[in-house]
């Protein structure tokens, strides 16, 4: 469960931290008081998309930290290398150049890993979700979630999947006769050019080194001779290799009347000798230097080859070659393509098959579990002050897809004798508001998410089927930590914990403060909420006996 939200210039939030409880916990505020933000420093710890604009206007960066209590051991952890304890702490930082900072339990992680683990911690259903009811792609979604067929579903999948890969792959060789001609040609073509050339893996390389030498042959030639020569002399004076000789002479000399001088003149015999084998390879690379015109000119219009044939096939000689290979591979392709095709038909029918007997096997799963999800459903509608109500899974068959053969559309009917209509054109949005209640508490049985969060999912819903989610809502925090934006008093008054979130004025800045009410301060804000503007006595009663009603309901 969500025990802790730290919130730290979010909006309109300067600094909160909100201690949440097991239960029932709710969020109550006028209009615009910042409800809203809590919510999306919850989406944004949860690893939804977070923007620079979230941050507090003057403020370098936002950060949100939560802590959850009694988290499972989740594959997660070992997936992403992160160290598990049953207290996890999550941390976001939002910066103004758009850097996001991720940590669990003190272990950076990119936002996608983060998103993977929040929709294991927290589900988040806000008034959108209930415009998801309207559109029949979901309702599929809905119906899987409550079968529990993701292996089924998976394993379907891979299978649709191998056989679009066959049917791409024979869609290929298809091609028309002149297309097929027109391509054989461009890669005989290709092929010949290339082949023509006799490229080796490294070959540019080399040459471009080899021109480079003799482009610069005649500076090399003299620095060598130059060098040569400051090691073995000349008429005028002697070079540094003569030199040395006759230092590590005089030195040998003296060093038979003082020992000491022998480290010494070892030192210079060692540099004699280096210099004389320096020597005699200077001479020898000056004596194998050559080079001519001729070469430079038949090194340029090889390189010129590969300069025309990188523009066409690669960006040096072994991608050159690697395009050869391809290109051979696809011609041989080409002029075995009926061969090929004969094969693919056949694979293509079996994978084809394989998908089917899987596809039906999963249509069984989903009509299975569509009985039992409407009579669930039905049972929660009627509790929520929907008694009348019909609903129905409706199926309509398909085409293989990449979701099986299965087009599932959700119908109700609000009154008694009316036909069945789809939801988006018989649904109010109370009814929706409730329809999709009673969808959340029916898949909260199956799945292991420990915390809901109820964004104004009340929208529409008045009177005594205020009281009905409230105590639905109720019933579903005895199983599931319940949190819930609300403007109903009804849902208001059943909460185990109630946070009011008001605007002030600090420091010339608007700020959004959240704290937890007492018992006095909840009647106070049930009050306002009953009466508006003006509280009597006669409201402030009211409020007071409602709190002393959910009170005895919890029990």
């Amino acid at each position: 469960m969500l025990r802790l939200l730290h919130i730290e210039n979010i909006a309109v939030i300067e600094q909160a931290d909100i201690l949440f409880e097991r239960g029932f916990n709710v969020m109550t505020g006028e209009t615009g008081a910042g409800k809203s933000i809590v919510i999306d420093a919850i989406s944004a710890i949860l690893g939804e998309r977070a923007y620079r604009d979230m941050i507090r206007t003057g403020a370098a960066r936002a950060a949100v930290r939560a802590i959850f209590d009694d988290v499972p051991e989740l594959a997660w952890f070992a997936e992403n290398s992160v160290p598990y304890d049953t207290e996890v702490v999550v941390q976001r930082e939002i910066y103004l150049d758009g850097k996001n900072l991720c940590r669990v339990n003190g272990v950076a992680v990119t936002v996608g890993i983060l998103r993977r683990l929040g929709l294991q911690l927290i589900n988040i259903h806000g008034q959108h979700d209930s415009a998801a009811l309207f559109d029949e792609n979901y309702h599929l979604t809905f119906l899987d979630s409550f079968a529990a067929d993701a292996p089924l579903l998976e394993q379907y999948r891979a299978q649709f999947s191998v056989m679009q890969s066959l049917q791409h792959e024979m869609a290929h060789l298809r091609m028309d006769e002149s297309e097929k001609l027109r391509r054989t040609e461009t890669l005989r073509y290709q092929i010949d050019e290339i082949e023509r050339a006799a490229l080796k893996p490294d070959e540019d390389t080399q040459l471009e080194a080899r021109r480079r030498l003799l482009q610069n042959a005649e500076k090399l030639s003299d620095g060598l001779r130059d060098a040569a020569a400051c090691l073995d002399g000349g008429d005028e004076a002697q070079g540094a290799a003569a030199l040395l000789t006759q230092a590590e002479r005089d030195l040998a000399h003296s060093a038979r009347f003082d020992e000491s001088l022998q480290p010494l003149h070892d030192t210079i015999a060692d540099l004699m000798y280096q210099a004389q084998d320096a020597a005699e390879q200077l001479r020898d690379r000056l004596y194998r230097l050559s080079y001519s015109a001729d070469e430079l000119e038949q090194l340029e219009e090889r390189l010129d080859l590969l300069h025309r044939l990188r523009r066409k096939y690669g960006a040096d000689c072994a991608a050159i070659l690697d395009y050869l290979a391809r290109a051979k591979a696809e011609l041989e392709e080409i002029e075995f393509s009926d061969e090929r095709l004969q094969q693919l038909e056949k694979q293509v029918a079996a994978a084809e098959e394989k998908a089917r007997e899987t596809a039906l096997r999963l249509r069984e799963c989903r009509k299975a579990a569509s009985e039992a999800l409407t009579a669930r459903v039905l049972d929660e509608l009627s509790q929520l002050d929907m008694k009348k109500v019909q609903f129905a899974c409706r199926f309509t068959e398909t085409g293989l897809t990449q979701d099986g053969m299965d087009a599932v559309s959700f119908y109700m009917s609000a009154n008694l004798g009316e036909a069945l209509k789809p939801l988006s054109k018989v649904a109010s949005g109370g009814e929706l508001a409730r329809i999709m209640l009673a969808l959340k508490n029916v898949l909260a049985e199956r799945d292991h998410v420990p915390t809901l969060i109820f964004d104004e999912v009340d929208t529409g819903v008045s009177g005594r089927a205020a009281q009905r989610v409230a105590e639905k809502l109720r019933a579903l925090s005895r199983t599931k930590q319940i949190l819930c934006v609300t403007h109903l008093p009804q849902i208001a008054a059943m909460a185990d914990a109630h946070y009011l979130i008001e605007k002030a004025v600090s420091n010339g800045a608007t700020v959004s403060k959240i704290r937890r009410l007492d018992t006095a301060e909840t009647v106070d804000e049930l009050s306002r909420m009953l009466g508006g503007v003006e509280i009597t006595d006669k409201v402030r009663e009211s409020a007071r006996e409602m709190k002393e009603l959910a009170a005895k309901k919890k029990k």
